[in-house]
């Protein structure tokens, strides 16, 4: 038990977030709008989000095109056995998963494949912002009506310094990347044993390679544009499910429930963002007037149309590999 206690903290706080999202409602509430769903919207919902996925693998190969071109019909399978594996492993195993059978496949350094990653959910988490602030006028029912998520003008402040923190600190060590690794070597001769100072050097000089996509404002700007168009297309799977139901808001109020939920998921929680994905979906809607068995039904066929095909794609990829999860601990020198 001991072993797994993060597993079991993030179920708690999964329960949690779904007692305020479903707190009030009944299992009718709820059964009543999924009964009458026009279920067909969800093709055309499936279909841009699987255009979204593209569009992250070559978001991808455009960032590690400085440690190794990879084309993006390579990185697409990679990515839905990424997006797999952060559905069904707790902790985002799958961003790891995704750099190992990187590695597996075209040998590229695990400890690089990590930071072109950690630079995607940088500028994610400041598209995500962006999509929030963009609607700060609508967070005024927000704070009226969702309970505990409340005050999620402060939420976006902090979220705001801690993004735009770490993208400053890459951009940094991107543009300067020879100070950036005389900083990296003074801080391991001072916190790490010698014994593990030249393998922890040599990982994080593999890991500064990673960033150098971002050594222009050119690269940067590009990889923010092709962000926010990822997101952009997500948001318009939102739009497409939407019409399923009997009710309907704005583009924009979609934008800030995508940037809601997006980084009310980076709590931790049970696999597959179980509550803090729903929760958060359903407040912005029945802040927006929608009738929270209706944002309910809603919130839920999204989240499951969501997380499934991606899944089952991944999962299907994962097997073709002949891949198995024990094989996704790093054996050999990243």
């Amino acid at each position: 038990m001991k072993k797994h206690w993060k597993f079991w903290l993030g179920v708690a706080i999964s329960l949690i977030f779904l007692f305020f999202a479903l707190k009030g409602l009944g299992l009718n509430d709820i059964w009543e709008p999924l009964k009458t769903a026009q279920y067909w919207w969800l093709l055309p919902g499936v279909a841009v989000y699987f255009v979204g996925v593209w569009v992250r693998a070559w978001r991808w190969h455009y960032l590690l095109r400085p440690v190794k071109p990879v084309s993006t019909k390579t990185m697409f399978p990679i990515v839905a056995i990424g997006y797999m594996g952060n559905n069904i492993y707790p902790a985002r195993a799958g961003e790891l998963l995704r750099a190992v059978v990187l590695k597996r496949r075209e040998n590229v350094p695990v400890s690089a494949s990590l930071a072109t990653i950690i630079v995607e959910r940088v500028f994610d988490g400041v598209v995500m912002l962006a999509f929030v602030f963009l609607n700060l006028p609508k967070l005024a029912g927000l704070t009226s009506s969702s309970g505990f998520v409340g005050n999620i003008q402060n939420l976006a402040l902090w979220g705001a310094g801690a993004f735009l923190g770490a993208l400053a600190v890459f951009l940094a060590a991107a543009m300067f990347p020879e100070k950036a690794e005389k900083i990296v070597a003074w801080i391991v001769k001072r916190i790490v044993p010698h014994k593990y100072r030249e393998g922890v050097l040599d990982i994080a000089k593999r890991f500064l390679g990673g960033l150098e996509s971002l050594r222009s404002p050119q690269e940067a700007l590009m990889i923010f544009f092709t962000s926010v168009v990822i997101w952009l297309l997500e948001t318009g799977k939102y739009w497409f499910v939407m019409h399923a139901f009997p009710f309907e808001v704005s583009f924009f109020t979609l934008m800030l429930m995508n940037g809601i939920v997006n980084l009310a998921t980076t709590i931790p929680s049970a696999p597959g963002y179980v509550g803090t994905f729903d929760a958060p979906g359903i407040a912005v809607l029945t802040a927006h007037g929608v009738a929270k068995g209706l944002a309910a039904g809603y919130t839920l066929l999204l989240h499951v149309a969501l997380w499934f095909p991606i899944t089952a794609l991944g999962a299907f990829y994962m097997a073709k590999e002949g891949i198995r999860w024990d094989e996704g601990k790093v054996k050999s020198k990243t």
